[in-house]
């Protein structure tokens, strides 16, 4: 009688620890924001964990738009967007209130940032982020 307790309480220590050491791969469903220098309209954000090099060469990544003043109407807006790094341009893929990828845009253009201090500062740090991530 003795014996098995003493391989139930090995075995249970094993898996605590297995446990412990080994922790869950949360990782794909954890966002990892990095904000963008804020604007007068509220603030961008983009998740390093969301980075994905598209075939074309263009980078795909989750960014969220804050407004400054936050009410029923003006939620966070959540972007599925490609950024051109070598052409300094951008397309909404895919947009969101609730989660990503709510309303596909099927025809999505490449647009210009035209000064867009938020989306600028967004392809910026993306494509730093993506040449540093090459070297890597």
């Amino acid at each position: 009688m003795m014996n098995l307790n003493c391989i139930r309480q090995i075995c249970l220590s094993c898996l605590a620890l297995l446990i412990i050491f080994h922790p869950l791969k949360t990782d794909a469903l954890s966002h990892d924001w990095v904000a963008v220098p804020k604007s007068q309209y509220g603030e961008q954000l983009w998740d390093k964990n969301s980075i994905h090099k598209n075939q074309d060469g263009s980078i795909r990544v989750f960014s969220k738009f804050i407004p400054k003043s936050t009410t029923e109407v003006t939620a966070d807006i959540l972007y599925t967007m490609d950024i051109n790094c070598s052409e300094n341009s951008f397309r909404d893929v895919a947009v969101g209130a609730k989660e990503f990828n709510e309303f596909k845009n099927k025809d999505s253009e490449w647009k210009d940032p035209n000064g867009d201090k938020l989306i600028l500062g967004v392809i910026d740090q993306v494509c730093s982020y993506g040449k540093s991530e090459d070297a890597a």
